[in-house]
This record gives C-alpha cells, sequence and structure tokens, in this order.
C-alpha cells in the first residue's frame, strides 16, 4: 500500500466498514492468519503511532492484576493508591484508566510507563494475533481509529 492510500483513511475506514465485516465472516481464518504477521510488521514500518495515538487519545486498555501490580510498583505506589488515582470499573467490570486521554500519554504522544505498559497496549492493535479474526466486533472497531488496523485489512483485501 502506497502513503496516497493512506490519505483520507478514518473516511475509506467508514465507507468500507460494511466489506470488513463481510470479509471477516468468509475469510478462510488460517490462510488470513498466515499473512497476517508480515502485512503487519509492513504496516507498521510505513505508519508510526506517534504521529497518530488515536488510542491512547480514545479509548482504554483493560488493566488486569498483573498490569497493575507492575505498574503500581515501577511508580513506586501501593495498588490501591494507583486504582484509586488512575481507574475506574467500566460496564464489563475491567478496569480501565479514568480519564483521556490516557494520564499516562505525553504531550509529544509518547508512553511515560511504556516499558511497563498494559498488556492490551503492547499487543494493540491485535494485527498480528488471531483477535483479529477470533473477535470481529473488536476489529471493526479498532478499523475507525487505527490507521494500522485500515492499512492490514487494505491489504488483505486487495491481495
Amino acid at each position: 500500500m502506497n502513503n496516497n492510500n493512506l490519505k483520507n483513511w478514518e473516511k475509506k475506514s467508514k465507507e468500507h466498514q460494511k466489506g470488513y465485516k463481510q470479509f471477516l465472516l468468509k475469510a478462510k481464518k488460517n490462510e488470513v492468519l498466515l499473512k497476517l504477521p508480515a502485512i503487519h510488521d509492513k504496516a507498521s514500518s510505513e505508519i508510526n503511532c506517534l504521529d497518530c495515538a488515536n488510542c491512547c487519545k480514545n479509548y482504554s486498555p483493560r488493566f488486569k492484576t498483573p498490569d497493575i501490580k507492575r505498574i503500581s510498583k515501577h511508580l513506586h505506589l501501593k495498588e490501591g493508591v494507583f486504582i484509586e488515582k488512575y481507574l475506574q470499573l467500566d460496564e464489563d467490570g475491567d478496569f480501565v484508566v479514568n480519564a483521556k486521554p490516557c494520564p499516562f500519554l505525553g504531550t509529544d504522544n509518547f508512553c511515560s510507563i511504556y516499558d511497563v505498559r498494559p498488556s492490551d497496549c503492547a499487543r494493540f492493535p491485535y494485527t498480528d494475533e488471531d483477535v483479529f479474526i477470533k473477535r470481529p466486533s473488536l476489529t471493526l472497531k479498532n478499523s475507525t481509529f487505527c490507521p494500522i488496523v485500515f492499512f492490514v485489512f487494505e491489504e488483505l483485501i486487495n491481495t
């Protein structure tokens, strides 16, 4: 995909949602899973997450118990204090950040806890793993705000 295809990617992604959904429903899962790592690497080499940071600005990862323990220790906070200061429970009962953008996101789009970030952040945007196929509603949502997911969809559909 050339950079021209990334122009207006948000608009294009919105227009392509129906096609993406059909692709995910009809895709030969094993074939797609074999292609994902190379396409993910290509997307990651062409798109700099620091230019965007939409994920950190508008959404929150889940903070699982190991994440909370690791980040609290890194910040020299008791787990309860960390939870009280930065997290809230969402409608699914998961801990998420209590503010947008993420309180750990700097004005330069760098994460202040990058080395100990939640596992959801480390794995995002899930374009190199089976979550891409196994959780179609999440993948579709991610394609609306992450140019890497858009890129991967376009590569999969147009190759």
